[in-house]
């Protein structure tokens, strides 16, 4: 009967244990962005007198590449939600042939590595003229985002009663207006689920980035990093500054977002 406490106090160490080890890294960048410019191994273990120049450093430097981040993340979250919402009540309702073979499908373009598509994407944007704009980067992320958002609203949109959707058509209500009155706030979760990672898979994309923009006029944060690191390797602060700017979107719709993400995912595997 003793064991039992002592499991569970030595449960509980080693998972405050694990846990700090893998959020020192997300410590060790805050600390290094308190400190003044220069070597950041010279910096002390704690900021006791935290210094904010990096941050103002990185907002003028980098608050144009965060704004595109903000606005091609937003742009490719309403983009995948607009095509997959439709496309996954359709595949869940709708007596559609071939559904396991358009199922199939989706899932086979999750597979296809993301070079082999923004190595197509290039050639076709060079001939649109797509390259360094806006609308690019949200096609492109929108690739990932589709067919991830069909998959998480489909799954949850079968779960959706029968009953409720027939009630809807006996009252009148056509098939527009019964996915727009009934099955979106029904899905609420399930749909901030899927707009929340397509928003992280976006504001984290590197590739696309780095493959179709040549110029700085449209660069996301990512890519700005990875440029801002070789041209000022003297001024850490800033750079870590930088990137706890790029950290704070994500961590804090993640809070948010937390409790529609974990019944947006559960619900989806519970009949």
């Amino acid at each position: 009967m003793k064991r039992a406490p002592r499991r569970g106090r030595l449960s509980t160490i080693v998972g405050i244990v694990l846990i700090a080890v893998m959020l020192f890294p997300v410590y060790w960048m805050v600390n290094a962005s308190l400190q003044p410019a220069g070597n950041t191994l010279q910096g002390g273990w704690f900021p006791f007198h935290p210094d904010f120049s990096g941050y103002a450093t990185a907002l003028r430097d980098q608050g144009g590449n965060l704004v595109t981040s903000l606005v091609v993340s937003l742009g490719s979250v309403a983009l995948s939600l607009g095509l997959a919402a439709p496309a996954a009540y359709a595949l869940a309702h709708l007596p559609v042939r071939g559904i396991d073979f358009v199922l199939f499908g989706v899932l086979i373009t999750q597979m296809v590595p993301g070079i082999v598509v923004a190595d197509a994407l290039y050639g076709a944007y060079n001939d649109l003229g797509l390259l360094n704009t806006y609308l690019g980067l949200i096609l492109a992320d929108s690739t990932a985002g589709v067919p991830f958002a069909i998959i998480v609203l489909r799954s949850f949109m079968q779960n959706i009663p029968r009953e409720i959707i027939e009630a809807a058509r006996a009252d009148g209500a056509g098939r527009l207006r019964t996915f727009r009155s009934v099955v979106l706030p029904v899905s609420t979760n399930a749909l901030i689920t899927a707009a929340l990672f397509t928003f992280l898979f976006t504001w984290s994309d590197f590739l696309f980035a780095l493959t179709l923009t040549t110029t700085d006029t449209v660069r996301p944060v990512t890519l700005g990093i990875y440029a801002y690191i070789g041209a000022h390797t003297n001024q850490w602060n800033a750079i870590m500054a930088t990137a706890v700017l790029a950290s704070a979107p994500t961590a804090v719709l993640l809070v948010v977002a937390q409790r529609h993400v974990a019944a947006g995912a559960v619900s989806g595997a519970i009949k």
